[in-house]
């Protein structure tokens, strides 16, 4: 058998030394691509951040359990309300609502609504076909309750981010 004649090629064993880091380069760089197509942050308060530790500012959680606010968020065809059910809101201002997608930010709306007879209402639609995270607070942020509003439902209690344990 004459082995001068025979590629380097040929043997397999040469292919695994430089395959398998060609190959895991190759899978690398597609694993930084995708993780950086897809590097939407799903949070959307403004958080300081140290080191690794993110930290968010929990002042209008707090404000709000103290004031002990609580409304209601329905919304029908074209139209959202807000009905207050507990605490001391200012009904002659309006408010600014929330309506988060826990997936996609590009898909987060603002509706601002107007103080009426029983709340605050807007002219707005709301895609029930989808889950959505909805906050309310006032134009200066100075509190903010907040509920999750799943698919299908069309209303959903609003209250403080922060309850007492128990």
């Amino acid at each position: 058998m004459d082995t001068a004649a025979r590629s380097q090629w040929s043997n397999p064993v040469m292919w695994l030394v430089v395959g398998l880091p060609l190959v895991s380069m190759v899978f690398g760089i597609g694993l930084v691509v995708i993780a950086d197509r897809d590097a939407d942050d799903a949070i959307v308060d403004k958080v300081d951040r140290t080191g690794q530790m993110q930290v968010a500012n929990l002042d209008a959680d707090s404000r709000a359990k103290q004031l002990r606010l609580g409304a209601v968020m329905r919304f029908t065809g074209d139209a959202v309300q807000v009905i207050p059910v507990q605490g001391a809101f200012d009904r002659h201002a309006p408010l600014r609502l929330s309506l988060l997608h826990p997936a996609h930010s590009a898909a987060d709306r603002v509706v601002i609504v107007q103080p009426d007879a029983l709340g605050w209402h807007a002219a707005s639609t709301v895609d029930a076909r989808q889950e959505w995270n909805v906050r309310l607070e006032p134009m200066d942020a100075h509190w903010r309750i907040s509920g999750r509003l799943p698919r299908g439902q069309h209303a959903v209690a609003l209250q403080p981010a922060m309850q007492d344990p128990g």
